[in-house]
């Protein structure tokens, strides 16, 4: 570990220039006083560190101490930088080890890629999670991803609507959906997609098991995502819109505005597509009066039925008030 730590301190004094022992200690997760012995043993092997005192001092690397890497394209480096795995990598249990592989890849740059690098880091920053945060729970996610990398047989338990399920399976690979965690796996002779979260428990056995030779994770990804995707469920209708609504309703998660036109001053007549009924009347009473429906019959009849019992309700309420 110690020599790891050595490792990445050069690594970091070269890419960054002059830091502190505070910014090192926080950066590599130990004490500033590591730190300061760790200074004390780079200089002792003849690394050319120095501190520079004061108010605005810190540690820094002689500035001839520097390795080129002349293969690194600016574009190449770029698009690493751009990249933001923190919390997938996290999940998988090697966050650092990308860490310390980007600050070597830094480090053996030319001065113009690094200088360009930082540039990048100051100005562009992608958060892939969504607003509200994934409760996921992956205790199971370790065992799933030793069973991928081993190639072994997987025992698993999951609640499969209203009774729980047991299975041995074949992992086959590992997918993160934003911030979600599912693995691809062979069971019965069919290619399953399991959420690692909805697993009540898994155990790696001791059986391995042969590999597709035909099977490409990223194909079999994108085509469970066609199909899923084709066979959601479809309710269409056609709504008059109050104008200034339109964007706020774009915005709904199932909802899907096929097209729109004028229909009379500050309304539009759209057609929308829906995944359901029961969802289609919810979506429209949050609306209130600025969404009116105007076929199907069903879908109207349903809203008007709803909105007459909240508004017999507010009713009874008034009356017990009075």
């Amino acid at each position: 570990m110690k020599a790891d730590r050595l490792l990445s301190i050069l690594l970091i004094l070269q890419n960054n220039g002059k830091m502190t022992s505070r910014s090192l200690s926080e950066q590599l997760e130990v004490s500033e006083r590591t730190i300061n012995r760790d200074m004390e043993a780079l200089s002792a092997a003849g690394i050319p560190v120095y501190a520079e005192r004061g108010l605005h001092g810190g540690w820094r690397l002689s500035e001839q101490y520097q390795t080129k890497l002349t293969g690194m394209k600016r574009e190449e480096l770029m698009s690493l930088l751009i990249s933001n795995p923190d919390n997938l990598l996290a999940d998988l249990g090697i966050r650092r080890h990308y860490k310390s592989a980007f600050q070597k890849l830094l480090a053996s740059s030319p001065d113009s890629i690094r200088k360009d690098a930082e540039m990048v880091r100051s100005r562009i920053h992608i958060d892939g999670a969504g607003w509200s945060p994934v409760l996921d729970t992956l205790a199971c996610l370790s065992t799933v991803q030793d069973a991928v990398w081993l190639e072994r047989k997987l025992s698993i338990r999951y609640k499969r609507e209203d009774r729980i399920v047991e299975r041995v399976v074949h992992p086959l690979g590992l997918i993160a959906k934003r911030n979600v965690w599912y693995v691809a796996a062979e069971s019965e002779g069919d290619i399953r997609t399991y959420r690692i979260s909805r697993l009540l428990d898994a155990k790696m056995l001791e059986d391995s098991f042969e590999r597709p030779a035909d099977f490409h994770l990223a194909q079999y990804w994108e085509a469970s995502m066609n199909d899923f995707k084709q066979n959601l469920p479809r309710y269409p209708a056609v709504l008059l819109i109050e104008a200034s609504r339109l964007n706020r309703l774009e915005r709904e998660r199932y909802v899907k505005i096929i097209n729109y036109s004028p229909y009379k001053k500050h309304w539009l007549k759209a057609e929308v597509q829906f995944d359901t009924l029961e969802s289609a009347c919810e979506i429209i009473l949050s609306h209130g009066p600025y969404i009116q429906v105007s076929h199907p019959e069903e879908l109207k009849e349903r809203v008007i039925s709803q909105a007459n019992q909240i508004l017999k309700q507010y009713e009874q309420i008034n009356k017990q008030l009075n």
